[in-house]
């Protein structure tokens, strides 16, 4: 008889398992009870998040298990709503664990360059974009006002210009042209133009009277920010939210101004006047690092027309697959802007189409952004 043949299986000697002994379970909680907060900043896989039942602030880092799920390989950025759970009472140390990321609303993107696949998500379920400009240093530049209007378009959100240092310049009702460029949008425009009796203020970028006006555009609202370094943008959202984040200048050689904000970070609107502490706390301000590129490879082509609501109406008359290249393509723009329906400024903006159409399509490295007031 073989030795083998005494043997049964309780006499087998099972190795421990490393990983633990818990059994594996493919079946993920739905972590019901989940309280809800919005992320208010991101710093290093730490998230910094306001409840929404009653705005005590908490430090959160992703479960385990969203790591392995695929949304966990979805960004989490400012203005996102998040479920969280364990410790959530925000006392020093503590460290809630998020485990979702809820529905969004909208999404604002962009990309390096018009030709990178790679888009980099800015803001989650903001309802309106405030484009900052300054009217002078640094020169103001469409090209990039035109990329924003083009990606609040994309994302179902309500843009408004806000033009900074009005006062430097000689029309500071029209500075640099802008208001009569972008007058057939119907564009909302806020214009900060310190004044002699703003003694107050001893940044020309900032204007009483354009923060007064601010505050009530974005009372209710969660509004992200996006402008070039320089042109004033923490200095109005210092203004609007009573926060003290870091602002620059403008290098004196190239002309473009210096990153002061390094990562996005929401701001509740500070009360004051008919916004009362109840309301300011439903006011979002997300100011984001200043951009030097606003790619829009995301974006298609027949959006990017769609953005331009001058010039859309007078595409009824295009050949079918126009791509809106000349004339000799079939494109019935021209004649539209010849006709004077798209406005004094018609043959620029089309101009500026064209250019944002043929850099996605990657024909071309895409026109220089168009300084106005600059020969």
């Amino acid at each position: 008889m073989s030795r083998w043949d005494s043997w049964d299986e309780s006499r087998v000697r099972v190795r421990p398992n490393k990983k633990g002994s818990r059994p594996r379970t493919k079946d993920t909680p739905d972590h019901a009870d989940a309280e809800l907060a919005r992320v208010v900043q991101v710093d290093r896989g730490r998230y910094t998040v306001s409840m929404l039942e009653d705005q005590r602030v908490v430090t959160a880092m992703r479960a385990k298990a969203m790591r392995r799920h695929p949304e966990g390989r979805t960004p989490v950025v400012p203005g996102d709503i998040v479920g969280l759970v364990g410790d959530t009472s925000g006392a020093e140390g503590s460290l809630a664990r998020l485990v979702r990321i809820e529905e969004r609303s909208s999404l604002l993107r962009r990309s390096a360059d018009d030709t990178d696949d790679a888009e980099r998500v800015i803001v989650a379920n903001a309802d309106q974009l405030l484009i900052v400009v300054a009217a002078a240093d640094p020169e103001p530049r469409t090209g990039f006002i035109d990329r924003a209007l083009v990606a609040a378009f994309d994302a179902e959100i309500r843009p408004i210009l806000l033009i900074t240092k009005a006062d430097l310049v000689q029309d500071p009702v029209d500075p640099a042209g802008l208001v009569s460029h972008y007058r057939e949008l119907e564009l909302t425009t806020v214009i900060s133009q310190r004044t002699q009796q703003d003694t107050a203020a001893e940044d020309p970028a900032l204007s009483p009277a354009a923060v007064t006006q601010l505050r009530q555009l974005l009372a209710g609202h969660v509004t992200a920010l996006i402008g070039h370094s320089g042109v004033g943008k923490s200095t109005m959202v210092n203004a609007l939210t009573g926060a003290d984040r870091a602002v620059g200048g403008v290098n004196a050689v190239t002309g473009r101004g210096r990153h002061t904000s390094s990562s996005a970070v929401a701001l509740n609107l500070e009360p004051a006047g008919d916004l009362d502490e109840t309301a300011a706390l439903t006011s979002w301000v997300i100011d984001t690092p200043g951009v030097r590129t606003f790619g829009l490879a995301h974006v298609d082509p027949d959006d990017v027309l769609a953005a331009f609501g001058d010039l859309v109406e007078g595409s009824a008359d295009c050949e079918p697959g126009c791509r809106h290249e000349s004339p000799e393509g079939g494109c019935a723009l021209d004649a539209w802007v010849a006709s004077g329906r798209a406005g004094t400024h018609g043959s620029a903006r089309l101009e500026s189409l064209r250019g944002l159409l043929a850099s996605l399509s990657g024909e071309e490295d895409g026109p220089e952004e168009k300084t106005l007031g600059r020969s």
